[in-house]
């Protein structure tokens, strides 16, 4: 992965990965999906315990953010013995290389006492199971701006964006030609530079707010 690309689960909204583990006649169900902020996390984690209301446990642990990045992450042990479930499960996924999930690991009691070690790694190992099989798509960090600039720059300046992998989204003409443009963000100062070289700096390029 380059700076500005990372892995997110390759899950359309409302959809999700499931994998189920038996652990001395518990069942742990993880399930993850691709969510991104912390309001989308909360959705799912309040959609599954709600698929699974019988459960006496539906812990959960997510990181609305980038891989390792822990500003947009939480977790909740929901009744079971305190540090047992969901920081253990958020450290899986904040070792993990993928971005942007909510794993839940839904617990039916098989009348077994695991113990505090025990339930550590069973939620540990669900959720390592879970993201063994989980199917990810880069995501690619982006910065979009609004480029004007007189209509004899326009093809040397649609080359050179294709050059550093960036994309049209819009364009027409108010009182000069003008593109409404996405890039990778560490592209961004490259090719802001190039463009004022190329116009002589009569372009104009604005970032929405």
């Amino acid at each position: 992965m380059t700076e500005d690309t990372y892995l997110v689960p390759d899950l359309k909204a409302g959809e999700f990965h499931r994998t189920e583990l038996i652990i001395k006649k518990s069942r742990f169900i993880t399930s993850i999906a691709h969510t991104k902020g912390v309001e989308e996390c909360k959705n799912f984690i309040s959609a599954v315990s709600s698929e699974f209301s019988d459960a006496r446990h539906n812990c959960f642990a997510y990181n609305g953010s980038k891989p390792g990045e822990s500003g947009y992450a939480g977790c909740s042990d929901d009744g079971e013995p305190h540090g047992t479930a969901g920081h253990p499960m958020l450290n899986v996924l904040l070792h993990s290389e993928v971005g942007e999930l909510t794993a839940v690991v839904t617990r039916y009691f098989g009348g077994i006492l695991l113990g505090t070690g025990g339930l550590v790694k069973a939620y540990q190992d669900s959720v390592k199971q879970c993201l063994d099989s989980l199917k990810t798509t880069p995501m690619v960090l982006t910065v979009k701006m609004k480029v004007s600039l007189n209509p004899k720059f326009v093809g040397s300046f649609m080359r050179m964006l294709g050059e550093y992998g960036g994309g049209i989204e819009e364009q027409g003409f108010d009182t000069s030609y003008f593109f409404i443009v996405s890039l990778p963000e560490s592209s961004e100062e490259a090719f802001c530079g190039r463009l004022n070289d190329l116009t002589a700096g009569t372009a104009e390029i604005l970032k929405p707010n």
